[in-house]
Parts: structure tokens; C-alpha cells; sequence
């Protein structure tokens, strides 16, 4: 019997290596991955739906499914995780030394509802009383001027949201004042080629972001795994298949990682960092599942609906495929 023809597109992660080289292959596919670019990704299969199954931004697809967009189904696999507080940059001469001082300034993004800056707003909103309105929102290319977002806005009428210039970018516009702070997934390159006039908001960004998941129990999830709904629906088995090899990936990772990856890595003290972050993080520091990732995608449908992107706060059910909410056991 011949095995269902499958393409997956996702960014070649370090958990995703097992998947990429053929080590590991879902049950019943054929299995194809493309590696590639997240912004490539996302933009290809919202746009065109060229993948059989692929990573998505999260926001993206609660939003679009919160809007009646039935054409893709995730499951709870989360390929990118980031703590957000050390991607919020400011212009040093903008008198902004706390997060409370963002009230009243110029914020740029490169989409409003990515993930990165959906995440950020919550975390200024509730941890440091900073609500979107208080602010002014400006998005467009960080890097590359010309970037629209993805999809279609319907804000609040009190946010002050609008495109920079077709010929500018976030990241000039920063080092430059035009701006005063940025909100982004990636570290801009007034940033990364050393300009004094950008820095982090927070300068002790990983003390920040420690006592963050101490008290909360949230390491922020950016993207889920989605596969396409006339997939799915013509073999409903792709959902388990495809979420077993990938937690089996990204298992194989983290026991690499905590045993014999350092020889191989580039990295003198990574050792270290893995075992700090199993003090703090316990064993399982990046879980795949719904139980164990409850709180978090939980906190982020707060934060869409709360923002104006999703149309309804939506819950785990309407969000991910019935076959992942539980497991046989033997």
C-alpha cells in the first residue's frame, strides 16, 4: 500500500533535525520537508496554501480562525518559543528607562498581529499597566521597506495604527528617532552593528524573563504546527502521525542536549545553560501537548481577543485537533 505523498514546511530548528535528515519519518507518509524561512512560510501558505502542513504563526491562525477561516487545523506542537522582553529596543534619547515611560511614544512592529508584538503588548498591559491605546503604532518593514501585513486588521477605533513611509524601515527609523521604541521578532541592525542610539528596553533582558516564568509558568509560544483542513479531513490520522515524530524530533533534541551535544556545538559553556535552565525549567523545558501548555495558549487567547485581533476569545478546543487532546497509554 502506498504511503500518502506529504510536504512540510518548517525553519530547520535543532528540534526539527530528526525530521530533516530522516531519522525519524511519520507513520504512513511519504514525507517531504522543506526547510525554509519563517516569513517565507507563513506568507506562501496563507497566501497560496502551497504545504500539506507546515509552521505557522500562532496569532496569524487564531485570528484568521477566530474570523470563520476553516482552511488549516493545528495541532499542539510549538516549533518557535521565545521570551519576549529582550526584543523590545528603544532610541537611548527618548527618556525611556521603564517600560511605563512607552506611554505617549511611537512603537514600531513590523505586523501588529505577530506573535512577537501580540505577546509583548500583554505581557506591558498586565505586568506594568501599559495598554495599547496608551501608545502609537506604527508598522512596515524592519529591514526591507514595503511590508504590508498578512491579514486584514480590524482594531479598536481608540488604536493609533498606521503604515510608516513605503520607503523606510523600522529599524532606520529607530536609530534615525523617528521612532522611539520597536516591538520585533528578530534584532534590528541599528541594533546588531552597534549603534549608540539603540539598546534593549530591558537591559537585564534574561533576569526579566526568568522572573517572569518563575512567577507565571509561561515561556510564550510564537508558532504551532497547522495542517491543511482538506488533508486532515481526507485522513484524520495525519494529525497523531505527524505530532508523534515531531515530539519524538524534538525529544531526541533535548536528550542530546543534556548528554553529548556540547562536544559537537560551538558553544564553551553550554553545558551551563542547560543545566541552569533544567533547574529553572525542569526536564521537559519545551513541551509539546495541550495539558502542559494550557496556561500559555491560554494567556495568548487572552491577548488577541483583548487586542482586537481575534473576533471572540478563542479556547483549545476551537483551535487544535480533537485526536491531540489525549494519548493512549499502554
Amino acid at each position: 500500500m502506498s504511503k500518502l505523498r506529504f510536504t512540510f514546511a518548517c525553519s530547520s530548528y535543532d528540534r526539527m533535525q530528526a525530521l530533516l535528515n530522516g531519522t525519524i519519518v511519520p507513520e504512513g507518509m511519504d514525507f517531504n520537508f522543506i526547510p525554509l524561512e519563517v516569513e517565507e512560510i507563513f506568507w506562501r501558505q496563507l497566501r497560496h496554501q502551497e504545504f500539506d502542513a507546515c509552521e505557522i504563526s500562532f496569532s496569524s491562525y487564531m485570528m484568521a480562525k477566530s474570523r470563520g477561516d476553516e482552511r488549516f487545523i493545528a495541532i499542539p506542537v510549538f516549533t518557535s518559543r521565545f521570551f519576549r522582553h529582550s526584543s523590545a529596543y528603544i532610541n537611548v534619547n527618548k527618556g525611556i528607562k521603564t517600560p511605563q515611560d512607552l506611554k505617549g511614544k511611537i512603537i514600531g512592529v513590523p505586523e501588529y498581529q505577530m506573535t512577537a508584538a501580540v505577546w509583548l503588548r500583554g505581557i506591558f498591559q498586565h505586568e506594568y499597566g501599559v495598554h495599547p491605546r496608551d501608545v502609537h503604532w506604527r508598522s512596515g518593514g524592519e529591514e526591507t521597506p514595503g511590508r504590508v501585513e498578512k491579514v486584514k486588521l480590524e482594531l479598536p477605533p481608540d488604536i493609533d495604527y498606521q503604515p510608516i513611509p513605503a520607503d523606510k524601515t523600522l529599524s532606520r527609523m529607530l536609530d534615525e528617532g523617528e521612532i522611539d521604541a520597536l516591538l520585533t521578532a528578530r534584532a534590528p541592525s541599528s541594533f546588531t552593528s552597534g549603534s549608540p542610539n539603540v539598546k534593549h528596553l530591558f537591559e537585564r533582558y534574561w533576569e526579566a524573563e526568568e522572573e517572569y516564568f518563575r512567577r507565571t509558568g509561561i515561556f510564550p509560544i510564537m508558532h504551532a504546527v497547522a495542517i491543511k483542513r482538506t488533508i486532515y479531513e481526507q485522513n484524520p490520522w495525519v494529525a497523531m502521525s505527524l505530532y508523534k515524530a515531531l515530539l519524538a524530533s524534538k525529544n531526541m533534541t533535548l536528550k542530546s542536549l543534556q548528554h553529548t551535544f556540547a562536544l559537537q556545538a560551538s558553544l564553551p559553556w553550554l553545558v551551563h545553560h542547560v543545566d541552569q535552565t533544567r533547574k529553572v525549567m525542569g526536564e521537559d523545558w519545551w513541551p509539546y501537548g495541550i495539558e502542559k501548555n494550557r496556561q500559555t495558549i491560554e494567556a495568548l487567547c487572552q491577548y488577541s481577543f483583548e487586542q482586537g485581533l481575534s473576533a471572540r476569545k478563542m479556547g483549545l478546543e476551537d483551535l487544535f485537533a480533537p485526536e491531540t487532546f489525549d494519548e493512549f497509554k499502554i
